[in-house]
Protein backbone atom coordinates (compact mmCIF):
# COMPACT_ATOMS: atom_id res chain seq x y z
CA UNK A 1 0.00 0.00 0.00
CA UNK A 2 2.82 2.06 0.78
CA UNK A 3 3.97 1.82 -2.99
CA UNK A 4 0.78 2.49 -4.28
CA UNK A 5 0.59 6.03 -2.07
CA UNK A 6 3.85 6.65 -3.48
CA UNK A 7 3.12 6.21 -7.01
CA UNK A 8 0.20 8.34 -6.71
CA UNK A 9 2.37 11.59 -5.78
CA UNK A 10 4.83 10.58 -8.07
CA UNK A 11 2.05 11.16 -11.08
CA UNK A 12 0.66 13.81 -9.30
CA UNK A 13 4.40 15.49 -9.59
CA UNK A 14 4.82 14.01 -13.14
CA UNK A 15 1.26 15.96 -14.62
CA UNK A 16 2.39 18.92 -13.00
CA UNK A 17 5.31 18.92 -14.85
CA UNK A 18 4.09 17.43 -18.02
CA UNK A 19 0.62 19.23 -18.29
CA UNK A 20 2.03 23.27 -18.64
CA UNK A 21 4.85 21.62 -21.27
CA UNK A 22 1.68 20.42 -23.20
CA UNK A 23 0.00 23.76 -23.03
CA UNK A 24 2.94 26.17 -24.50
CA UNK A 25 3.09 25.18 -28.40
CA UNK A 26 -1.07 26.04 -28.54
CA UNK A 27 0.10 29.45 -27.10
CA UNK A 28 3.10 30.17 -28.69
CA UNK A 29 0.90 29.50 -32.01
CA UNK A 30 -1.57 32.57 -30.85
CA UNK A 31 -1.66 35.83 -32.92
CA UNK A 32 -3.19 38.69 -31.40
CA UNK A 33 -6.12 40.12 -34.11
CA UNK A 34 -6.42 43.93 -34.14
CA UNK A 35 -9.37 45.97 -36.04
CA UNK A 36 -6.64 48.65 -38.37
CA UNK A 37 -9.70 51.48 -38.76
CA UNK A 38 -9.71 51.71 -34.63
CA UNK A 39 -5.87 52.30 -34.78
CA UNK A 40 -3.84 54.77 -35.74
CA UNK A 41 -1.22 53.89 -38.89
CA UNK A 42 1.30 54.14 -36.30
CA UNK A 43 -0.55 51.98 -33.97
CA UNK A 44 -0.73 49.12 -36.23
CA UNK A 45 3.57 49.93 -37.23
CA UNK A 46 3.56 49.59 -33.45
CA UNK A 47 1.58 46.53 -32.73
CA UNK A 48 3.53 44.93 -35.37
CA UNK A 49 6.87 45.81 -34.43
CA UNK A 50 5.45 44.44 -30.92
CA UNK A 51 4.01 41.32 -31.86
CA UNK A 52 6.13 40.61 -35.17
CA UNK A 53 2.78 39.37 -36.64
CA UNK A 54 -1.08 40.00 -36.63
CA UNK A 55 -4.08 39.52 -38.09
CA UNK A 56 -5.20 42.95 -39.23
CA UNK A 57 -8.97 43.30 -40.01
CA UNK A 58 -11.27 45.80 -41.38
CA UNK A 59 -14.52 46.40 -43.40
CA UNK A 60 -14.02 47.07 -46.98
CA UNK A 61 -16.44 49.98 -48.77
CA UNK A 62 -18.54 47.22 -49.78
CA UNK A 63 -19.18 46.62 -46.13
CA UNK A 64 -17.37 42.79 -46.55
CA UNK A 65 -15.15 41.77 -43.14
CA UNK A 66 -11.77 42.04 -44.60
CA UNK A 67 -8.49 40.70 -43.07
CA UNK A 68 -5.02 39.01 -43.54
CA UNK A 69 -1.86 37.99 -41.43
CA UNK A 70 0.48 40.72 -41.45
CA UNK A 71 4.48 40.60 -40.47
CA UNK A 72 7.06 43.02 -39.13
CA UNK A 73 9.82 41.85 -41.38
CA UNK A 74 10.59 38.53 -43.03
CA UNK A 75 11.53 36.71 -40.08
CA UNK A 76 7.79 36.06 -39.29
CA UNK A 77 7.50 34.34 -42.43
CA UNK A 78 7.93 31.04 -43.91
CA UNK A 79 11.31 30.29 -45.40
CA UNK A 80 9.90 30.05 -48.80
CA UNK A 81 8.01 33.43 -48.90
CA UNK A 82 9.43 37.01 -48.51
CA UNK A 83 7.73 40.30 -47.60
CA UNK A 84 4.81 42.03 -50.03
CA UNK A 85 4.09 45.58 -49.15
CA UNK A 86 0.57 45.91 -48.76
CA UNK A 87 -1.97 49.26 -47.84
CA UNK A 88 -4.18 48.79 -45.06
CA UNK A 89 -7.08 51.18 -43.84
CA UNK A 90 -6.53 53.07 -40.63
CA UNK A 91 -8.36 55.64 -38.38
CA UNK A 92 -5.85 58.02 -39.89
CA UNK A 93 -5.07 57.08 -43.34
CA UNK A 94 -6.55 55.65 -45.97
CA UNK A 95 -3.53 53.19 -46.81
CA UNK A 96 -1.66 52.90 -43.94
CA UNK A 97 2.07 50.74 -45.58
CA UNK A 98 2.23 46.90 -44.06
CA UNK A 99 3.85 43.77 -44.82
CA UNK A 100 2.45 40.65 -45.67
CA UNK A 101 4.06 37.23 -46.91
CA UNK A 102 3.87 36.25 -49.96
CA UNK A 103 5.26 32.85 -51.56
CA UNK A 104 8.48 33.18 -53.88
CA UNK A 105 8.03 32.30 -57.29
CA UNK A 106 10.93 30.77 -58.69
CA UNK A 107 11.80 31.35 -62.55
CA UNK A 108 11.95 27.94 -64.64
CA UNK A 109 13.98 27.85 -66.94
CA UNK A 110 14.00 24.99 -68.81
Amino acid sequence: MHVSRMTGRTLIGLCAVVVPLTVLPVEALAINRYTSTSMTCSGVTAALNRDGAAILRYTSKSGALLYDRYVKNRNFCQPDETTQRAYIPSSDLPACPVYRCKQIEFLDYR
